[in-house]
């Protein structure tokens, strides 16, 4: 019995630590899979702890789809006119309110203008008169002097010549009425003695009820002649200062100018003053050479007031295509009323005659391809300068669009260069709703 007690605790030790070996090797396997450090095999394997499941709410219903993002529903089109709608909005608004300002400070605008005009003109004889040999001063002295000298004869001589013919003109509209008249009633028309009495006193009685207004219209021409008279003042010393500092004006403005963008504009600013100075030049030539033409035609035709008509003929040339009516028009009345319909047809071929020759011949020839703008684009600007200041804002009109045109151009031109040198785009990236992935095409580099 002894014997097999002994055996019997022998061989309980033994499975006693084959168990202690095999709990030993098994954690040592699970530590192994798990990447965990094994654990001392006197202690036993804890259980591993097992988290609930997140209970989930039930759902009632179908289940509804996600709803995508509203940007990526509306159409690409839609999208883009949406952004173009709002910045020709602030756009539109932006020149409004710069038509607005211009409209107040008219005065002032249309007077510095006319210097910019005068000075396009006067500029090369001061060039000319440096090189010479004078001083800068002297030179814009002796050219602005001159200049204003020439202006002034111009104006006094037209009217000059207006009053020295206003009695002469009084009387052959006088006897052109009587004429018209005895033409009325031996017309067609059936035109009776007592109506054309009837349209006369009608006429008078027009006159005599509105003498306030006329009273009224002439006090607003004294306030019109005192604007007309600073004006003019301040176009002469804008000229003075243009003529003799321009360069040092166009450096300030030029450091008003973003830097980025400062090259461009400096490079366009000399293209536009040539085109400036080109227009004026080709402007006085042309309205030189119609004024010469149709003033001798109306001499030979025994017009009175052909001198005046055709100093009125050049000034209203620098009104294109509107002026050319105008001034046509008139003469073709004054010869209409004071010589007959024939002379008055003479005239009127006479003026097309001559307006012909200059859109076709010397438009083309003098102006060059330099200041060439498109005919509707010279009607709009006409109408819209003249919508905003009157006659002067449809002297500058067509003058601003040939200048914006030419700057315009050359930016363009200068930015398309600045691309295939590697400068890259001016201005940020494409962003925003309709900005369009250029990653695809290898176009994602950053821009200057």
């Amino acid at each position: 019995m002894a014997k097999r007690a002994g055996w019997l605790g022998r061989l309980g030790s033994r499975l006693h630590k084959m168990e202690a070996r095999l709990n030993e090797r098994r954690a040592e396997v699970e530590a192994e899979s798990t990447g965990d450090l094994p654990r001392p095999a006197a202690s036993a394997p804890e259980p591993a702890v097992v988290e609930p499941a997140p209970a989930v709410a039930p759902v009632h219903g179908p289940l509804l789809p996600e709803r995508p993002d509203p940007v990526s529903v509306v159409p690409w089109g839609m999208r883009v006119a949406a952004e173009a709608s709002w910045r020709l909005l602030l756009l539109a608004g932006m020149l409004w309110v710069l038509m607005k300002v211009i409209s107040e400070v008219r005065l002032v605008v249309l007077a510095f203008a006319a210097a910019m005009l005068v000075t396009a003109l006067l500029q090369p004889f001061v060039v000319r008169l440096r090189r010479l040999g004078l001083p800068r001063g002297l030179a814009t002295a002796v050219t602005a002097i001159l200049g204003f000298v020439v202006i002034g004869l111009v104006g006094w001589f037209v009217v000059w010549q207006v009053m020295e013919n206003l009695d002469d003109l009084s009387d052959r509209v006088r006897d052109g009425i009587n004429e018209l008249k005895l033409w009325a009633l031996d017309s067609p028309f059936h035109v009776t003695e007592k109506q054309i009495n009837d349209i006369a006193k009608n006429l008078s009685e027009t006159i005599g009820t509105n003498t306030e207004q006329i009273t009224s219209a002439g006090l607003q021409g004294v306030t019109v002649l005192v604007e007309v008279l600073t004006g003019i003042l301040l176009a002469m010393f804008s000229t003075l200062f243009l003529l003799y500092d321009g360069k040092r004006i166009w450096n300030w403005t030029l450091g008003l100018v973003p830097a980025a963008a400062r090259p461009g504009v400096s490079g366009a600013g000399p293209r536009a003053w040539r085109t400036l100075t080109a227009y004026v030049r080709g402007t006085v030539l042309v309205a030189l050479i119609d004024a010469i033409f149709i003033g001798l035609g109306i001499y030979i035709l025994d017009v009175p007031m052909a001198v005046p008509l055709a100093v009125f003929i050049f000034l209203f040339a620098f009104i294109p295509l509107v002026g050319a009516v105008v001034s046509g028009a008139l003469a073709v009345v004054v010869a209409l009323v004071t010589q007959g319909v024939f002379s008055a047809l003479m005239v009127l071929l006479v003026v097309l005659a001559v307006q012909q020759i200059e859109g076709h011949v010397l438009q083309p020839f003098i102006l060059g391809r330099a200041v060439r703008v498109h005919p509707l684009a010279v009607v709009l600007a006409v109408a819209a300068g003249g919508m905003v200041a009157g006659i002067g804002g449809a002297v500058v009109a067509v003058p601003l669009v040939a200048v914006t045109n030419t700057a315009v151009g050359y930016l363009k031109a200068y930015s398309r260069e600045q691309h295939h040198l590697g400068a890259g785009a001016i201005g940020p990236g494409p962003h925003g709703a309709t900005a369009v992935d250029l990653a695809l095409d290898g176009q994602t580099g950053p821009r200057t």
